[in-house]
């Protein structure tokens, strides 16, 4: 293979095309044993600047299809990335290679294994297109066009060749071209459509080859996107889909495609209303022909052309209804939109996911678009008059929506909430894995089950209490039914009113645990069970109004926790948790009839109720009576100090007597049983601190010394093993379990002091009275510990001990530093990989102090200041977009801390502030970080405006090197100019120049900064498609919280576990 090799990359002699053959069939066999070393070479081949000039050889002499696929990778590579440095005959000559090779292959017929191929060659065509149309090759639309009127099979390819250009130039363009080359193609391509779509019409006139049709709908539909409007309604193009194309099976889907781009067309004049009126009339009337809406045909099983058709049908409404529904809702045209809705029903009726989705999208926009007519008081064009009466908007849909919830309920998708499904093989059992497409369908259906139930909650009430009641009468019970029902009834929490709420509830809670009661068998228990847990879950706000009905549900759900059925147990403990969140001061305050808070019932009896649980059940279960105990409102009057020690009776009590066994022989600690108890233990705690808060001191004191004692012993007991054993003895189990002890007391210790708050315990008590006993048997055993035997959550603590206690710790940051600092960045710089927790727990830390101690760092000796800004380069170079984007933000925050600092601003600009540009500008342009893009820019925006408002006072240069007269601004043109003219030698002056100007212009914004260096980007190394998606994320998440905050004002919308806090209105 090393022979094969050498003589494949020999350019003095001809290349051997049937070499090659035998190395690609050799890569592409998964047995062959020397598959590896093949791939190698074809790597070495692909590395290889001037491979791409064998490609004709290989294109005209191979016989491996594969071979000649890799020809065409290597010459579209060339095409994309070294256009602009190759000589004009060199570009000429592929130019002409390509059209050639296209022309000559398409103009016969091509079989199956020849047609990708082709496709490939038309793509590689298109790249050349994008660098060379129109400004280089303006004759080529011209040029398409009357090769196409030669040969049906040539014009067949040439319609294909036409699609891929629209995709590219209206589709893909933003992200691979400049906005400039962009604006210029399509500019281009508006003025020569004329012939293009003259060349259309004459195929759909008067050619009878079924695949060139077809390929000519395709194409069309793409053009129908952006072309000029006179093309689409004062042509006869849509008589001729209609009635020469649509009505014909072979052609329907590739019509009713194109038809669907018309339909959506938005953001028209007025005077066009009436054009699409008339198509949405004689579409109706063209589908009643072979698809009438009550036929048979809508039931029983479906063949994959006939989804396929049904798919774009419901495109086809959806789109239209979209873009169109107000011109629609008039007297004359009322009964077609009600046609056509109901059509929509039955489509999203069809058993298929993906259709259905299309629809849910619509319904949503729909449901939503009435709920705000109806609460903002929109007008409505005109008064509809339906039945002869007058009726407010929403009225006219009556029929259509009492449809849609029937889907909705019917096909409810299942919230993350429910653990217990029905597995492939009709089993019951816990789920194991989060279906995040089905979290996000569930979302979209709640929400707009949550606006029909605000249009018309009565319905929703007698569809829901129906479909329950031939669950409990036996007449449609299935547990995909009841599953459907419940999850439908749980969503519409908060959509109604206290009353409504209430009378719904007690019908839906007493069927259901009745249906509990009389079913037989554990999977149904299970189900029904399951059910249960999540509507009550769902309804804080009824269980609060009613301790009876919260009572007995939660000592259903107590019940449940003996159950030991997979999940049942998992969900009584989520859903008490819930309950315990959002209905807390039920709990812990007197209610009627009863003698005492319900909670202190709870704690006595919490042995018996925690008995069948698992370790991780019962810390949950800890956690929700912890969360009791964390109301501190007026109205509660219990003994919250007293409580909490009588709920850590039982972990305080194995704890003492581990401690007692330790007394009597510190050996007792090393049994794998006291250590999985210690585990437990620390568990437990760590649950119940993170949700009662500061009352957690008055447990803590009980344990805090003691805590700290095991902690040292292990770490002696740790590094005692690895004296002896070397790092070979980190992976023994009782050292792991060891470092899993050391690393809970920890997580108890970050936990306890994120939750500290006066009057318990404010920041200067743990700084004075908690933090230094800690510090000395941890911060001594990170650093003289072997790099494997460090544990991350110590940086987690101190960074924790930095945020909440800021300058109050300030004096101890530089022992702090001294002793994480350093041995952390040799264990993390040596690699991208090792140690991934540590590295993102270090940034952490260093943020942290930046934020909040940011003088100390001055306070450090010189060389570590170096190593603090070394490390935030070293991080947003990193290839982990998480600790590439901290160190980012460090980067930012730091600047802005040195610029509000005078004292070391600039000595800071001195020493940093050049390489600082010039490693911005490396991430920027290397292809690996474009999620920092964002930052990237706001770093470089942050760093050349600084020089240019003359706020680095220093030079930036050494003054016996430059002219006299150098100026910082000047100086870093002529600095930053040859670096880019150096590192890429693809540009020229000519484009440098302008680029670097428009980095010193401090009158643009952050976005049009954002866009300027976009265009630079694409134009530097002309980048894929695929490389520049995360340039636009910005604008996506802006979006994003957009639509959050239109969610939040609708009632219903958030479900209760994402409202934060609890909703008792006398906190």
């Amino acid at each position: 293979m090393e022979e094969a090799q050498v003589k494949l990359l020999d350019f003095s002699q001809a290349f051997d095309v049937s070499l090659l053959d035998q190395v690609i069939t050799t890569a592409y066999n998964p047995t062959h044993p020397s598959r590896n070393d093949a791939n190698t070479i074809l790597m070495a081949l692909q590395a290889n600047a001037d491979m791409w000039t064998r490609s004709d050889a290989i294109l005209e002499q191979s016989k491996e299809m594969m071979s000649r696929y890799f020809a065409l990778s290597l010459l579209e590579d060339a095409v994309r990335t070294r256009w602009k440095i190759l000589p004009s005959e060199q570009r000429e000559g592929i130019k002409n290679y390509i059209v050639t090779k296209v022309i000559e292959m398409s103009s016969t017929p091509l079989d199956p294994q020849t047609k990708p191929f082709v496709g490939k060659l038309n793509l590689t065509l298109i790249t050349v297109l994008k660098q060379e149309w129109p400004h280089n090759w303006p004759t080529f639309i011209s040029d398409l066009v009357g090769s196409s009127k030669t040969s049906e099979l040539l014009c067949e390819n040439n319609m294909k060749i036409l699609c891929l250009l629209s995709e590219e130039v209206f589709e893909f363009g933003k992200e691979d071209m400049t906005s400039q080359k962009c604006k210029v193609m399509k500019e281009s391509l508006n003025e020569e459509f004329s012939s293009v779509y003259q060349l259309c019409e004459f195929i759909l006139t008067h050619s009878k080859k079924e695949s060139l049709l077809v390929v000519t709908l395709n194409t069309l539909q793409r053009f129908l996107t952006w072309i000029p409007l006179g093309f689409i309604f004062q042509t006869n193009l849509i008589h001729t889909l209609l009635d020469n194309f649509f009505p014909v099976p072979a052609f329907r889907s590739s019509a009713l495609q194109c038809l669907t781009e018309i339909a959506t067309l938005t953001d028209l004049e007025p005077q066009y209303d009436t054009l699409f009126q008339s198509l949405y009339m004689k579409f109706l009337a063209r589908l009643g022909e072979f698809l009438p809406i009550n036929g048979g045909w809508w039931v029983g099983e479906r063949t994959d052309a006939e989804l396929a058709f049904i798919r774009h049908l419901s495109l086809f409404f959806c789109g239209f209804f979209k873009a169109h529904l107000k011109t629609l809702e008039t007297p004359s045209h009322s009964v077609s939109l009600l046609t056509g809705l109901e059509y929509l029903v039955r489509i999203s009726e069809v058993p298929d996911n993906e259709i259905f989705k299309i629809c849910l999208d619509y319904w949503h926009l729909l449901a939503a678009d009435l709920y705000e007519s109806e609460n903002k008081g929109a007008p409505v064009p005109q008064p509809l008059q339906i039945g002869g009466a007058g009726f407010q908007r929403k009225m006219q849909y009556q029929k259509i929506l009492s449809g849609v919830r029937m889907v909705m309920i019917s096909r409810m998708a299942k919230p993350e909430e429910v653990l217990i499904v029905e597995d492939e093989n009709g089993d019951v059992v816990r789920e194991t894995t989060k279906d995040t497409e089905l979290l996000a369908q569930y979302k979209t259906m709640k929400e707009c089950l949550v606006y029909l139930t605000h249009l018309n909650y009565d319905d929703t009430e007698t569809i829901m209490l129906q479909k329950l009641s031939m669950q409990v009468d036996g007449t449609q019970w299935s547990w995909n039914n009841l599953n459907t029902l419940c999850w439908g009834i749980g969503s519409i929490s908060g959509a109604m009113n206290e009353e409504e709420e209430k009378r719904f509830l007690v019908t839906v809670i007493k069927d259901l645990l009745g249906l509990c009661e009389k079913k037989r068998g554990k999977d149904n228990k299970a189900i029904v069970a399951s059910n249960i847990m999540y509507v009550v879950g769902q309804y804080p706000r009824f269980l609060k109004q009613h301790w009876k009905f919260l009572k007995t549900v939660v000592n259903k759900l107590f019940e449940f926790m003996h159950e030991v059925h997979p999940g049942v147990q998992d969900m009584a403990c989520d859903t008490f948790l819930k309950i315990a969140q959002k209905c807390k001061r039920k709990f812990v305050t007197l209610q009627a009839g009863e003698t005492n808070p319900f909670i202190v019932e709870l704690v006595d009896t919490l042995p018996q109720i925690i008995s069948d649980l698992e370790p991780h059940q019962v810390q949950a279960f800890y956690e929700s009576v912890g969360t009791l105990l964390s109301d501190r409102g007026q109205a509660v009057t219990i003994n919250r100090v007293q409580l909490l020690q009588r709920l850590m009776n039982l972990p305080n009590r194995s704890w003492k007597m581990i401690l007692d066994n330790a007394n009597q022989g510190v050996e007792s600690l090393m049994q794998p049983e006291t250590i999985k108890e210690v585990i437990k233990i620390l568990k437990s705690n760590s649950r119940v601190c993170a949700t009662v808060g500061p009352l957690y001191i008055h447990q803590l004191k009980e344990i805090f010394l003691d805590m700290l004692n095991i902690y040292k012993v292990y770490s002696e007991r740790i590094s005692e093993a690895v004296k002896q054993g070397g790092k070979i003895a980190t992976r023994h189990a009782l050292t792991r379990s060891m470092r899993t002890v050391k690393q809970e007391v920890l997580k108890l210790l970050s936990v306890f002091i994120e939750m500290s708050d006066a009057p318990d315990c404010g920041p200067v008590d743990i700084a004075t009275g908690f933090l230094p006993p800690v510090l000395d048997p941890i911060l001594g055993d990170y650093k003289r510990n072997v790099a494997e035997a460090r544990d991350a959550e110590v940086l987690g603590l101190f960074t924790v001990v930095i945020k909440k206690l800021k300058n109050h710790v300030e004096a101890e940051v530089p022992r702090i530093m001294d002793a994480v600092f350093e041995v952390t960045l040799q264990m993390i710089t040596t690699n991208f990989e090792d140690f991934p927790d540590h590295r993102v727990k270090f940034f952490g830390f260093l943020r942290a102090v930046n934020l909040h101690c940011f003088a100390s760092l001055f306070q450090l000796p010189a060389e570590h200041q170096r190593y603090v800004v070394d490390s935030v380069v070293w991080a947003m170079k990193h290839t982990g977009r998480d600790i590439s984007e901290t160190g980012l933000d460090i980067l930012f925050e730091l600047l802005q801390n040195v610029s509000t600092t005078p004292a070391v601003a600039q000595g800071f600009y001195q020493q940093f502030l050049l390489a600082l540009i010039r490693d911005v500008l490396a991430v920027l342009t290397d292809r690996l970080h474009k999620s920092g893009f964002k930052m990237h820019a706001t770093l470089l925006r942050t760093m050349f405006h600084l020089v240019k408002q003359e706020q680095v006072t220093v030079p930036l240069f050494d003054p016996a090197t430059q002219p006299p007269g150098q100026t910082n601004v000047g100086f870093l043109t002529e600095h930053v100019s040859s670096l880019l003219l150096t590192s890429f030698p693809n540009l020229t002056s000519t484009q440098v120049k302008p680029f670097v100007a428009g980095l010193f212009d401090i009158n643009i914004d952050l976005p049009t900064f954002k866009t300027h260096l976009r265009n630079f980007l694409i134009e530097l190394t002309e980048f894929n498609v695929e490389d520049n998606k995360q340039l636009f994320e910005e604008e996506q998440q802006a979006q994003a919280a957009q639509q959050m905050a239109q969610r939040s004002a609708v009632p219903g919308m958030v479900k209760p576990s994402e409202i934060q806090g609890e909703m008792d209105d006398d906190l």
